[in-house]
C-alpha cells in the first residue's frame, strides 16, 4: 500500500510546487516617465513654489488601476506603482517646470523660510488613469498666486493621450500627460516674471482728509422793530 501511495504523494507535491510558483510570479513595477528634461542653467531664475499639490484619493495607492469601458476601475494583475504615485507626480512636475523656466529656483511646497516666490502654483489633480482600451486621461485645475498672494490665473484642463494598450504603454502615456500639463503651466507662469518688486511698489495712498472750512461765528440777530399802537408811538427792540 505504501508503494502505491508514493506516486500520488509525488504528484501532489509537484502540483503544489507549480501552484506556488504561479502565485509568486514577479510583478512589474512602474514609475512615471518624466521625459528628458534638461538641466536648468540660471541659478537666479524665476522663483516658483509648486504646491500644495492635491491628488485624488483613488490615486494614493500602489495599485495600478485600469479604467473599464463602463467607467469602473479594476486593479491591474501584471504591474503596480513602484512607490508613491503622488511623489512621482511632484518630482516630474518640478523637474519639467525648472527645465522649461530655466530656473534652479523651482521648489515644492512648503518652501524654506526666507524663500520669496514670484509665483505659487496651487494644483489639484482629480483624475489620472487609463485602460487597455481606454486612453490616458488627466483632469486638473491650477491657480497662480503672484508675489502679493493675489490670484492671477485660474484654469481647468482636460488632456487625453492614446497608447497601444499594454501596461507599460499606459504608464508612458500618463507621464506624457503630466509633461503636457507642465508645458501649459510654464506658459502661464512666464508672464509673471515681470512683476515689480514689492519694495518698488508705491505704497497705497491714504484718502485725503476732507478740507475743513472755518466758519465765521454767527452774528447775533437784531430783532426787527415792531410798532406798538398807543397814544405815543414807541418802538420796542
Amino acid at each position: 500500500m505504501t508503494f502505491l501511495r508514493l506516486p500520488f504523494v509525488l504528484l501532489l507535491t509537484g502540483v503544489l510546487g507549480l501552484a506556488g510558483c504561479s502565485m509568486h510570479q514577479p510583478v512589474a513595477l512602474y514609475q512615471l516617465d518624466s521625459g528628458e528634461p534638461g538641466q536648468p542653467k540660471q541659478s537666479a531664475g524665476m522663483a516658483v513654489v509648486l504646491g500644495p499639490v492635491s491628488v485624488a484619493d483613488y490615486l494614493q495607492r500602489e495599485t495600478l488601476l485600469q479604467r473599464q469601458p463602463d467607467g469602473s476601475l479594476t486593479a491591474a494583475t501584471d504591474g503596480r506603482w513602484a512607490g508613491s504615485l503622488s511623489a512621482d507626480i511632484d518630482q516630474l512636475l518640478v523637474r519639467q517646470l525648472a527645465w522649461r523656466l530655466d530656473s534652479q529656483r523651482v521648489v515644492l511646497a512648503p518652501a524654506s523660510t526666507g524663500f520669496s516666490p514670484d509665483v505659487q502654483v496651487l494644483l489639484s489633480i482629480t483624475r489620472l488613469d487609463s485602460g487597455a482600451n481606454q486612453p490616458a486621461i488627466l483632469d486638473a485645475q491650477w491657480r497662480l498666486l503672484d508675489r502679493r498672494g493675489q490670484v492671477r490665473d485660474n484654469r481647468i484642463v482636460h488632456l487625453e493621450q492614446p497608447h497601444s494598450g499594454s501596461s507599460s504603454a499606459q504608464v508612458q502615456a500618463q507621464g506624457q500627460l503630466l509633461q503636457r500639463l507642465a508645458e501649459q503651466l510654464s506658459t502661464a507662469v512666464k508672464p509673471l516674471a515681470n512683476q515689480p518688486a514689492l519694495a518698488d511698489e508705491a505704497p497705497p495712498k491714504k484718502p485725503a482728509a476732507p478740507v475743513q472750512v472755518r466758519k465765521e461765528p454767527e452774528k447775533p440777530k437784531i430783532p426787527m422793530a415792531s410798532p406798538i399802537r398807543t397814544d405815543m408811538e414807541v418802538f420796542r427792540f
